[in-house]
């Protein structure tokens, strides 16, 4: 990466804050699915390694994902995350709750400034960050992720097979989400909750789906703990339903910290790598997870996390030797 002089002072101004003397061999960011897989194939590698998560990602909130091997009748990411917490400790890998907010280079790799105002030093560096799904304020939903409301439909479509869904959602983001689910079902209703205008290809699709389209704001979801039923709309009507779907667009892409290194993102601002090796444009930066530019799943997820583990080690072998 090539730095202008004024972003060469300010990564000196950078490097002046750094106070540990610790080296890391990799600096994880983010304790997720690909974050943990990552750490675990590391820490068997005996590298020393270091995790600094948020500890908000969209795996902690999910209550039950129904596509991964082993898991039939479902598991929630809370219990694979701490599993994989539980995993990477007997590996010797290290964790702290904390949010990364600044990057620079040093001679040796790479520094990791956090909002605590601790300074980490690393010879390679994994993004693991993930997204940020954009979910209605209902506090009634968050039982219900994962178990009968569901965000993905690639991960979930399979479970509104028959039953009356309610996709939640805004505009041509929405209308798309309920034409997709309608392999799976035919009992469909798209309730426009932002209003945002409706492309006329997309509502002549809808009507040919047979698939009712409101656009009316919805005042409050209707769910009896885990069990999503329906929602009440602003004038009261209420709609009933079995299972809903969250189709709003605008989720954040956490590759605000691999931008500052200069890391290459697509247009919709995920990190672009080598499909191979999960390496960056940037050497000895790597990206794992739903933050890459792939389709958003924890078992791409976790094969991401193991490959840049694998690659991470060998070129970590490499220096050793030569």
């Amino acid at each position: 990466m090539h730095l202008s002089k004024k972003g060469k002072d300010a990564n000196k101004d950078f490097l002046k804050k750094e106070g540990a003397e610790l080296m890391y061999d990799c600096l994880i960011i983010g304790g997720g699915i690909a974050g943990l897989q990552a750490a675990i194939q590391l820490g068997r590698y005996q590298h020393r390694v270091l995790v600094i998560d948020a500890d908000d990602g969209r795996s902690k909130i999910c209550r039950s994902y129904h596509n991964i091997l082993g898991y039939p009748d479902g598991v929630s990411g809370q219990h694979l995350r701490e599993m994989g917490r539980e995993h990477s400790k007997k590996m010797g890998v290290e964790f702290v709750i904390d949010r990364v907010i600044g990057a620079g280079r040093s001679e040796e790799g790479f520094t990791l400034e956090t909002e605590k105002g601790t300074v980490y030093r690393s010879r390679r560096l994994l993004f693991a960050t993930g997204i940020v799904d954009r979910i209605p304020d209902f506090p009634e939903i968050m039982p219900c992720l994962g178990n009968s409301v569901y965000v993905c439909p690639d991960c979930d479509g399979y479970e509104v097979k028959d039953k009356k869904t309610i996709v939640m959602g805004a505009g041509n983001t929405g209308a798309n989400m309920a034409l997709t689910l309608s392999y799976w079902t035919k009992d469909l209703v798209f309730v426009n909750h932002e209003r945002k205008p409706v492309d006329r290809e997309l509502l002549e699709k809808l009507e040919a789906k047979q698939i009712n389209y409101l656009e009316e704001t919805i005042e409050k979801v209707k769910a009896i703990g885990a069990d999503f039923n329906g929602v009440i709309l602003k004038g009261g009507e209420q709609i009933e339903g079995q299972r809903g779907f969250i189709a709003y667009g605008g989720n954040e892409v956490k590759s605000q910290i691999a931008r500052q290194l200069g890391v290459e993102l697509h247009q919709n601002n995920h990190i672009l790598v080598d499909p191979r090796t999960k390496m960056t444009n940037v050497e000895n930066v790597w990206a794992a997870g739903d933050v890459v530019a792939h389709s958003e799943q924890v078992t791409i997820a976790m094969g991401d996390g193991s490959q840049a583990g694998i690659w991470i080690h060998k070129t970590l072998l490499k220096d050793r030797q030569d």
